[in-house]
Order: C-alpha cells, then structure tokens, then sequence
C-alpha cells in the first residue's frame, strides 16, 4: 500500500456557509440578478486577499462584514486565450495557453478570476484567525452557457407559454451563474433564496423552509436550506411554472414537469421508489438526504444531471403507459440519477482525477439495479456493449486513463493533446467513454474482492461521510465526504485486507484495453488442447496485460474453467481434456448450466472432444478478443451456449463463415422463443451478411421471409401482417428488427429485391392498430429507416457516370413507390 496524505489547496482560507440570492429573473432578456454571501474562514494571519471563481457575471460591488466595501479586480483569461499572438496559431501553442490560463483561475491552486482585497478595518480579524462574511452583488445578462433560458415564441403569458429557465453544464459550470469556489474540495452549507413571480415556482437543492409573498403577491421568494456540506458544483436551481406530484409512494420525492404533461409525469416516475429501496437495502445505509426533487425541462444539456438532493431531467425521458421503447431508457437513468445521490453527490470526488470512482460507482450500482429490475441477461447485455464502445473508442482515437493525476499536464499526447485531468479540456466523447470505462473497471473489483466485501466498502464510505456532515465546521471535518484513489485504497484495504494497488495501478492509472488473439489445436496423441494466446501490443490504444486469463472449454463430458497466466513472453498453453473422442460417448452432453442435452456431433472431428472455447467468459477484463475455431464450433456455441455473450461471440463470427450451415444455425436462432430477444435481432443482421454474400447460391425465398410470415402473418392469408398485438415485448422488437435487416438484402447488381421492397410497402399497407393497446410510434418509424436502408447508391452511381441528371422520372418504379410512402 503506499502512504499518500491528503493533499490540501495551496488556499489560506476555507468556506463554511454560502447564502445565494437570485432575483429579478428577466426570460425575455435571459438576465437575473442576486448575490452571494460567502462565511470565509483564515487558515493564515496574514490572509489580504481571496480568490474566487466567476465567469461572465457582472461584478457590481463587494462588502464585508456589511460594513466595509472591498476592492476588487476581475479577469477572465479564458475570453481572449491565444488572441495576443496572432502569428502563432497552432495547436501547441494554444494548448501552452490554455494550461496556463485554467492553472491561474484554478481554485485548487488558490486562484480565481475575482480576486477581492480586504480591508485594512478586517485585519484585526484575520490575525486571530476569526471568520467573516463577504457579500458579492452580481447580474448574468445573455450567458453564453450554464444557464438556459427556455421562451417559446408564440402569444400568451410566460406562464402559457411555459417558459422555464434552469442552470445546466459539465462539473465545473457554478461559476457560470454565481460566485463560488467551484471546486468539490470545499463542500459547505447552503441557504437559498429566489424570488420569482407568483405564477413560477423555484426549484433548487436543500429542504423547502418557506415560500414568501410579497404584499403584492405578485411575487414569491422560496427559501432552501441545505445542512448536509456540498460543494459550488452541486448546487442547481431551476425556475418556470411546474406542475408539482409528490410521489404517492414515498412522499420525500416530489416530481416537477411543465404544464400539460403531469399523466406522462406520473406514469414515468412510478417506479422511482423501487430505485431508493434497492440501493437502500443493497448497501444497509439510508438516503443521505430529507428530500428529493426531480425536475423535467426542455432543452436539457444532457437527459440527465444530479446535484445535491436534485436532478434536472430532459422531457424526452417522459412517456405514457402505451410506449414501449422508452420505458426501459427512463427507468435506467432515473435509477442512476438516484445513485449519483450517494456518490458524487453526497460524497464527491476530491479533484476531477478522481472522477473515476464516483461515476464508476454510481455505473455500477446502475448495473445491479437493471439485473435486478431487468435480468441478467440485459445486465450482461449491457456490460458487454460498455466494454464494446470502450474498446472501439481506444482502439479508434486513444487511451482512456481513468486517473490521470501521475501524468505529467504538460507532456502532449498524440490522442488528447490537452490533459485529460481537468473538465475544461475533455471531449463529450471522452467524458461518456470515461464513465463507462469506469463502471467497468469497478465492476472488474467486485470481482477480484466479492460482492459482498465491496458493499461493505461502500457502506464504510456512507458512514464515514455521514458521521462527517454532522460535525461542526473545521478545516478538516469534511474531508471524509470527498473520495480519491489514494482514500478509496486504504478504505478497501480497512474492510478487506486486500492491497489492490496493483490492479489500480494497471487498469486505473495507465489506459488502454487489452487485446488478444487466440487459436488452439487438438493434439490426439496426449489428449491435450494446444492453446495459444496472443497480445497485439501494435494496435493503438493497446494495454500489456499481465495477471490471470480465464478459459473455458465445453467438452463431450462437460464445462470446465481454467486459469492461465499471462506473462510477457509466454503465449503457449495446455488444456488435458477430461474427455475422449465422441466414439462410444452417450449422446446427451452435460452444459455449464447443469443441464443435459442431445447434439447432432455429426460436424465435428471424430478424434476430438472438444465443442468449443471461450476466453474471459466472465468480461472480468477491458479486451477485445479474436479467437479463432472451427464454423462447427462457433455453431454449436450459438446453439448450445446458455450465456447471451457467448451468442453474441458466436453470431459475429458466424458472419464470416458464409454458409449453409450458418444459414441454418441463424434460421434457428431466430426461430429460437427461449432465446434472448436482442440475440435474435443480432442474428437477423448476420443473416442478412451472409445471405448478401451467398447471392449465388442462395436458394428459395428471400433470407427471414418465411420466419417473419410464420411469426406474424395471418393465419388465414400469411402473406398479409396480422394485426398488431405487441403483448409480446420479444416479439414486438423482432416486428421492428426483421424489417430492416431485410431491407439490407442485395442482388448480384447491389440493388434491393423487388419482393423485399413490395414486402415493406405492404407491411405499411396492412398496417393495423386499431384493436392494440401499445403505440405502433416506434414500429413505423422502423419501417421508414427500413425503407431508407433499401435505397442503394448504385442508381446514383450510374446517374453520375452517364451524367444525367437525378430526377423523379429517372428513378426506378421501387424507389418512386417508396418516396411516396414516406412523403
């Protein structure tokens, strides 16, 4: 374990309180006035200036102690970066300035664009290290970012035309809209006040106190309190005239949405109760908070953003009871939101290098409630898409390094020529990947320690962190309500015993994915499978793996699991079969699941027991994996293989054995009821590669036809679509599915088939909905993208070449017929 303390902010001051007062909200001029009141403690007796962050506020006036004014002087470095040299214009020398410039207005470093002198009068104070008040008056007019301001242009009142403010923006945004110190490191309480006009309502973080009218009652000013410490960037406000649901089912949650969406409103968030009693009784700890407000908006930055006892969610999550196709995204984001309360909320992350574990833990805690609330097999499902969109972003465009803290910020990297370590300078790609590596990585631990040893980490984080926000203020009271690696190791190695430093060390503090290639061959003789592995160190965004490599090889006697490993120049290894050849086996074959069942072994070689193997089964590691085995093999895993991931594996390599029998082991997939719905979807595509690839040996109807009439054909006439009935949630998303992958079948000539595009118009033709209880919204607009897929280039291709030009007469019939269906 290595020793590391706490590393405080070169800052001679701490902040124990801040009032926020916001007032004379103007929608139409997208402006606001308020102020800030900040207790500032000296942590020196000769503090004579304090540094704070404020970016595109208008600073009017700075008191202390409502006694004396205070000068001040206020710069954004930020506004004119690279514009005093303009001969040099590359990419160097701004990435030399824009470092230099965040490093002066860093708060972490103790700096900030207002800089306030104190009064001669406030010295006596601050020699004996006593606190003060600082009262900073402001006004954001027009602002260019964290706050938007939402007007629909048509008549009526603000109130009629729903407008709605809120404030929106990555980690570091605060400063945007008021004076802070806008860092997590300085978590305090918080009281604040905003006056709206009467028929608006404000919603920001803490516990409701009070609403006050004035005399007028035009206007109303709510006051919140927040008691638990956070920091500046977990501090919201959102304003407009919302309609107010207190959660039938658990009354510290109230829910907000804009006017005339409150039956949508309640059907989405019914299920939100489920979220905190999972992760409530998941980790034995309570919600950190006494309330929990949900705010829906237009024109959001992100579907979803949390802050301390708040979320801010994007409309779009909304739906009523007859959509299909959202219920699950809403769920999985509202459920997360709640998560982010735990951590990243209520405990925060120490500096932005630590970003990793807030956001991995809360990804993680999403992944074991969408197990528990959807099945193993869309948890596992959703695992390996994360760790397929990590890995194609490494291999595409670089490394990912979840704690950047040892590199050096001013070494340029050819992937992300800007430091990885600030928010100022990351990418949206890079910031969701981020996350997502980080869930995975998490996960990766929980399975090196146990479940149940991890949730006990993070039930000591919980207790820790709230012994903490009740102590009274100090300069160090707080600190174990902020999480960093260093903290987050000796925590681990407190409840476990275990020293993980060296899995951090490789997967945490270095990027990139590892990738291995993999072959064996049956050796008869010695009843031994030669296996070899290798490590494409040549790709870009490639990691050196060295620890333990999981196998698993299905024989004619069973599954059985295998450890090898993995070393720098070690690449061969040796599996003894516990079976013999299939001469003189029962038939039925015992799978990893327990159960028995009979093969067709007709395929396979003779001489070898083997059916087929797999590497890392589990995902226990960030790889990509190309292994290499017989068309047989990767067939019988398709069909055999109870593990959806082992299905994926399967079809995708089945996509480059053009054949019959693919052909049929896909057919049968598809077939399949007892199969994975998202598995089938993904055999409808393969099968369409290889039916393209098979043009000149394919025989009968076009590939999924027959299926698709079997499944939803009428009984009396197959050829016409019965009637919709999408009771059957796998059935409903294999409706949508087969459509489109049909539409990607081709001729000789690269041109759809007449019969798949007259298949498509008929199913809008016959389409019926009138006796379904589900919207059929989604379903058309995958007949439309179906359509789309059949327009192939080659007509324009020709139009070029020949130099006509493209014009409604010159366009086939097909394709005139499908235009006119979608216009």
């Amino acid at each position: 374990m290595r020793e590391e303390e706490r590393k405080e902010p070169p800052r001679a001051f701490k902040i124990s309180h801040q009032i926020l007062c916001i007032t004379g909200i103007n929608f139409e001029k997208r402006s606001f006035v308020g102020y800030v009141e900040l207790t500032v403690w000296p942590a020196v007796p000769d503090l004579t200036e304090v540094r704070i962050n404020s970016k595109q506020c208008s600073i009017y006036r700075v008191n202390i102690d409502k006694k004396w004014d205070a000068a001040f002087t206020y710069f954004d470095p930020m506004s004119s970066i690279g514009q005093n040299n303009p001969v040099k214009r590359n990419l160097d020398f701004f990435q030399r300035c824009n470092k230099s410039y965040l490093n002066s207005v860093d708060p972490d470093r103790g700096n900030g664009e207002l800089v306030i002198k104190l009064p001669t009068e406030l010295l006596p104070t601050v020699s004996a290290l006593g606190s003060f008040q600082m009262c900073v008056e402001f006004s954001v007019q027009q602002p260019q970012g964290g706050v938007v301001f939402v007007v629909p242009d048509m008549p009526g009142t603000l109130a009629e035309r729903s407008a709605h403010m809120f404030t929106c923006g990555v980690e570091n945004f605060s400063r945007m809209w008021f004076p802070c110190m806008d860092s997590f490191f300085d978590p305090c309480t918080w009281k604040i006040e905003v006056t709206v006009d009467s028929e608006m309502t404000a919603v920001s973080c803490g516990d409701l106190v009070s609403v006050e009218y004035n005399e007028a009652m035009t206007e109303k000013t709510y006051h919140y309190f927040l008691s638990t410490p956070v920091a500046a960037p977990n501090i919201a406000l959102a304003v407009g005239p919302f309609e107010i649901l207190v959660d039938p089912k658990m009354h510290e949650v109230t829910h907000f949405c804009l006017p005339g969406l409150m039956p949508v409103l309640k059907h989405t968030t019914s299920y939100i109760h489920q979220a905190f009693e999972f992760y409530e009784e998941l980790m034995s700890s309570r919600y950190p908070y006494s309330y929990y407000k949900q705010v829906f908006v237009d024109m959001s930055y992100c579907d979803v953003a949390t802050y301390s006892t708040l979320s801010i969610l994007s409309t779009n999550l909304l739906h009523p009871p007859n959509i299909i196709d959202q219920t699950m995204v809403s769920r999985q984001l509202m459920a997360e939101a709640v998560a982010q309360q735990f951590f990243g909320s209520f405990i925060a992350m120490e500096t932005w290098c630590d970003a990793w574990l807030t956001k991995g833990i809360t990804g993680y805690l999403s992944y074991l409630f969408t197990k528990r609330t959807f099945g193993n097999n869309e948890y596992r499902h959703w695992v390996m898409r994360d760790l397929q969109e990590v890995c194609k972003y490494e291999q595409e465009v670089g490394p990912v390094v979840l704690d950047p803290s040892r590199q050096n910020p001013g070494v340029v990297c050819v992937h992300h020529p800007f430091w990885c370590g600030s928010p100022h300078t990351l990418s949206p790609r890079y910031a969701q990947v981020l996350a997502k590596k980080a869930r995975l990585i998490v996960r990766m631990l929980e399975m090196r320690i146990g479940t149940e040893l991890l949730l006990q980490v993070l039930n000591k984080l919980l207790s820790l962190a709230y012994n903490a926000s009740q102590a009274p203020f100090s300069f160090s009271s707080w600190t174990n309500m902020l999480l960093s690696t260093s903290s987050f190791l000796k925590i681990i190695y407190t409840v476990t015993g275990k020293d993980i430093e060296p899995f951090i060390d490789l997967w945490v503090q270095q990027g990139g994915c590892a990738r291995f290639t993999g072959s064996f061959v049956f050796n008869r003789k010695r009843n031994v499978v030669e296996l070899d592995i290798k490590q494409d160190l040549s790709a870009p965004g490639a990691l050196k793996f060295v620890g333990t490599l999981n196998v698993t090889i299905q024989e004619l006697d069973g599954s059985f699991n295998h450890q090898f490993k993995i070393e720098e120049n070690k690449t061969k290894f040796e599996i003894t079969c516990h079976s013999k050849s299939r001469r003189n086996k029962k038939k039925k074959i015992p799978l990893i699941t327990g159960e028995e069942v009979d093969m067709d072994l007709s395929a396979m070689d003779a001489d070898s027991p083997v059916l087929w193997l797999r590497l890392d089964p589990d995902l226990q590691l960030v790889r990509t994996v190309h292994f290499e085995q017989p068309d047989y093999m990767w067939q019988y895993q398709l069909k055999f293989e109870r593990c959806i991931v082992a299905q994926f594996e399967a079809i995708e390599a089945l996509g480059n054995f053009a054949t019959p029998a693919s052909r049929y082991a896909l057919n049968a997939t598809i077939e399949n009821e007892e199969c994975y719905y998202r598995v089938r979807q993904d055999a409808c595509q393969c099968l369409a590669k290889i039916a393209n690839l098979m043009t000149g040996t394919w025989t009968g109807p076009p590939a999924m036809m027959n299926i698709f009439r079997k499944l939803f054909g009428s009984h009396s006439c197959p050829v016409i679509v019965r009637q919709n009935n999408f009771s059957n949630l796998h059935h409903y998303h294999l409706l949508k599915t087969m459509p489109q992958a049909m539409a990607k079948l081709r001729d000789t000539h690269n041109l759809c088939l007449a019969e798949i595009t007259k298949f498509l118009l008929d199913l809008f033709k016959y389409n019926d909905n009138s006796r379904n209880k589900w919207s059929d919204n989604y379903y058309r607009a995958s007949l439309i993208d179906a359509l789309a897929a059949t327009i192939t280039p080659a007509i324009t291709n020709v139009s070029l070449m020949t130099g006509q030009e493209v014009t409604a007469e010159s366009l086939s019939a097909d394709m005139r017929l499908v235009l006119e269906e979608i216009v």
